[in-house]
């Protein structure tokens, strides 16, 4: 036993001396191949584009969906890390209602000072809505069901993290002037510092990313000198990159090799959160304003905390009206179900809701459509969500 362990060849645990920016550069040096991805409409800076038009028309189609799916997980695993959707929203009048409330919302919250930053911004650089998610439904369901009645969320959150996601969203508005973020990997262990990040072995911080997909949806036109994000396609794919975004080094690499890519209103971006990224200078004189997505795995902890009980019980009589008046397609429906209630069973209290047929107990997500399914009245389903909830407790 003790020659053993004199002898094992393995080390799990890094530091920030097993970063070497040879090894990196030579990694984020690859090319992305447009006969890798068939489905995307063309390739710029190493990210493929594709059109949220096609993908509308094609969204039922489960041959293209399924290939679709496939040809993302690899974009977002091994190659750039990065997806845009041009036109993901065809109705611009909706993300500009949509605006209007988050607006509505930052000027209630907004405080005299206005020092509220972000994670990798200066104070005063932007404007915040932190859970816009939740605040966009108890301001307007009805919006919150038609924004989320978007086939790209979905299939986007699908092909990294499977069903069960969870999304959080957080408004950033960046004012003019406003200055670039410092470049980062994001949560989960890209909010942690060097010293805390030598805890966790190298399993775990090649897990991490696979926990989280992160997106924005533009609500105003983007341009280069707004600043979107800058990314720095490939790398992801270094493991010891938590500790590595965090040196000097690498961050000069960074600001000399990102892409960068204008969005126009209504288009969407996805990258795997270990991407580094940061966003840009505003020369403009106009806001940048984005919706920023943060989808967690149905296996993992998001970064917020939603009420997803008062998602259900806020947004289950928009959906009720809708099915029964056709406004919203079956598919439809189901987008926004997700984007709304609990998908994971678990955790639960086993002694109060038995596995049903010795699996899993039924899930919000369960829930909200077996009572859509039968037309139960809203009432009914409050009162079933507040007796699924009581039934979680200890």
């Amino acid at each position: 036993m003790a020659g053993l362990m004199q002898t094992a060849p393995y080390n799990k645990w890094l530091t920030h001396t097993d970063c070497r920016l040879e090894d990196f550069d030579k990694l984020v040096s690859a090319e992305s191949h447009p006969e890798a991805y068939p489905l995307c409409d063309e390739i710029l800076q190493n990210i493929p584009l594709y059109s949220g038009a096609v993908i509308r028309e094609r969204v039922d189609d489960k041959q293209y969906t399924a290939a679709l799916l496939s040809e993302w997980n690899h974009v977002l695993e091994a190659g750039a890390g990065v997806i845009v959707i041009k036109n993901a929203y065809a109705d611009h009048a909706l993300i500009d209602q949509v605006t209007d409330v988050l607006q509505g919302i930052i000027d209630a919250e907004k405080s005299a000072d206005d020092k509220t930053g972000d994670h990798f911004a200066a104070a005063g650089a932007n404007s915040r809505v932190w859970n816009s998610h939740e605040k966009l439904a108890i301001a307007n369901p009805d919006l919150f069901a038609a924004y989320y009645a978007n086939p790209v969320i979905h299939l986007a959150s699908h092909a990294w993290l499977g069903p069960g996601y969870q999304i959080t969203a957080q408004v950033n508005v960046v004012h003019p002037g406003g200055r670039a973020q410092v470049c980062h990997r994001d949560y989960h262990l890209g909010f942690q510092s060097i010293e805390q990040l030598s805890a966790y072995p190298l399993n775990v911080q090649r897990l991490s990313p696979h926990l989280t997909l992160q997106g924005a949806i533009a609500h105003s036109n983007m341009t280069l000198q707004s600043g979107p994000t800058k990314v720095l396609p490939f790398s992801q794919r270094y493991a010891p990159g938590y500790m590595a975004v965090q040196l000097e080094q690498f961050r000069e690499h960074f600001e000399g090799n990102f892409a960068q890519l204008p969005l126009n209103r209504g288009d969407m971006m996805f990258f795997n959160p270990a991407v580094f990224h940061a966003a840009g200078d505003n020369h403009t004189e106009q806001d940048r304003f984005g919706n920023l997505l943060q989808i967690g795995s149905a296996f993992g902890r998001t970064t917020e905390l939603v009420d997803r009980a008062r998602l259900c019980r806020l947004i289950y009589p928009v959906l009720l009206s809708a099915r029964k008046n056709q406004t919203f397609s079956d598919r439809e429906i189901t987008d926004v179900i997700a984007a709304t209630a609990e998908g994971y069973s678990f955790p639960c209290n086993l002694d109060l809701t038995p596995p049903v047929d010795g699996l899993a107990p039924v899930s919000q997500q369960q829930l909200m459509s077996d009572h859509l399914a039968s037309g139960s009245a809203a009432m009914e389903f409050s009162d079933a969500i507040d007796q699924w909830v009581v039934l979680r407790r200890t």
